[in-house]
């Protein structure tokens, strides 16, 4: 069986390898919610909101391709709101949704952040079931049919204590900049 490192790397909106990811996240938004929608979505925030010194974009690079991604943007000083958590469709089902939402909070806590937002689509359940499973806290019923409600919010509080070890390293992930 081989092994296949991944790396997560920190890149800027205008890498060649994001415009790939976001057009397949424009399309994946545009099959659920049409071209409007889609097209207003993913114009909504301007790229330097996703650039340092107040936001980041991550991918999960494999074999030299982007895999997965996502990014976060500054709400004020201790919020940060999570975008454009993607994986690509080749991919997906294999955890990779996971280890970008672990890595962009650990990046979120790097840049200062205390508290982490997002929303997604009602027509999403499964990012819906992600934040759920990641720790992620509804502002929405739950029981409601996500299509009455419409955006799905949600929050989290980080945990800024340094990581406790056991001795057992469970999971690497290298951390790579570019651009």
């Amino acid at each position: 069986m081989t092994t296949v490192d991944t790396v997560v790397r920190r890149t800027r909106a205008d890498a060649p390898e994001v415009a790939v990811m976001l057009a397949e996240l424009t399309r994946e938004y545009a099959s659920r919610y049409g071209d409007e929608v889609a097209h207003a979505e993913m114009t909504r925030h301007h790229d330097d909101e996703f650039a340092p010194p107040h936001g980041s974009l991550l991918l999960l690079m494999r074999a030299g391709g982007a895999v997965a991604g996502g990014a976060l943007r500054r709400c004020d000083e201790r919020t940060a709101e999570l975008k454009r958590v993607w994986t690509h469709s080749a991919h997906r089902r294999r955890g990779l949704a996971r280890q970008v939402v672990a890595a962009l909070e650990n990046e979120a806590v790097r840049l200062g952040y205390r508290r982490l937002r997002l929303t997604t689509g009602p027509r999403q359940p499964e990012a819906r079931s992600l934040y759920l499973a990641t720790g992620y806290t509804p502002l929405f019923d739950v029981h409601a049919d996500p299509l009455d409600i419409g955006l799905l919010a949600f929050e989290k509080a980080l945990d800024t204590r340094p990581a406790l070890t056991s001795g057992v390293l469970t999971y690497v992930v290298k951390l790579t900049a570019s651009g």
